[in-house]
């Protein structure tokens, strides 16, 4: 039996309606992932000095010790420095907004995408009482997704690791990239005569070059990754001294939004 116009149309409308969905489900950058979390049983309520990321003591501090390790998320490094709102879903105790942490370290306990800082994890109660009793459960079920990250009135900041040795090795971290991208590459460049050296992930956030260019030095950052999924380089307006030394902080002049 022939089917009506009307049926064909009604056929046509309900596989559009259903391609939308299928895309919009395997699309999803705004959804959240069902998983677990535990906290550092044995740390300061702030984040640990010795994360994976090599950020030492501005690891445990930053985003206010809001930070966690985490296993597959971790990404070999590359996913140092991302941002992830981390909601509880035991009502009892959870509130709706959750926690935003920073990945600063690498972990894994009894299969948790995410191993708080005690700050972060009591954070995610509706209450100081709420979060104290989460604290007493020691791990929880938990929703998360990746959300943009944000530093009001900072910009990208470059610290040369203390293991640099000038002018033969030189290393550094990046702190305060903002937004949801991830820095997968990395270009050092002279600028008089703007030859350039491409990087190597020394561990978690640090990049690092044996025999560095000398004199000033412009550092090419790769982003990927964010909402629109283009990949582009973001070169700073200030340069790391010619003379540079372990332990100095350079300030890049530039964020992105």
């Amino acid at each position: 039996m022939a089917l009506s116009s009307q049926h064909l149309l009604l056929l046509l409308l309900f596989s559009l309606l259903l391609f939308q969905s299928l895309a919009s489900a395997t699309t999803c950058s705004n959804c959240f992932t069902q998983s677990k979390a535990a906290y550092y049983p044995n740390s300061d309520k702030e984040g640990t000095e010795n994360g994976a990321c090599g950020y030492g003591s501005f690891g445990a501090t930053l985003n206010g010790g809001d930070v966690s390790a985490a296993s597959n998320l971790y990404r070999n490094g590359v996913g140092c420095g991302a941002c992830y709102q981390v909601r509880c879903t035991n009502s009892n105790y959870c509130s709706t907004n959750g926690v935003t942490i920073v990945i600063t370290d690498s972990g894994a306990s009894d299969n948790t995408d995410f191993i708080l800082s005690q700050h972060a994890f009591a954070e995610m109660g509706q209450t100081a009482d709420a979060g104290a009793s989460l604290l007493a459960l020691g791990w929880v079920g938990i929703e998360y997704r990746r959300v943009s990250c944000s530093y009001p009135n900072k910009n990208i900041t470059f610290k040369i690791d203390e293991s640099s040795n000038f002018p033969y090795y030189l290393a550094f971290e990046i702190w305060y990239l903002q937004g949801n991208q991830d820095i997968t590459a990395v270009q050092l460049c002279e600028t008089v005569n703007f030859t350039c050296k491409l990087l190597e992930r020394s561990h978690g956030a640090v990049w690092a070059v044996v025999s560095p260019p000398s004199g000033p030095l412009s550092v090419r950052m790769l982003l990927s990754g964010g909402d629109d999924g283009d990949d582009a380089w973001l070169v700073p307006t200030n340069n790391i001294s010619q003379n540079w030394t372990a332990g100095a902080i350079y300030d890049s002049g530039v964020q992105v939004e």
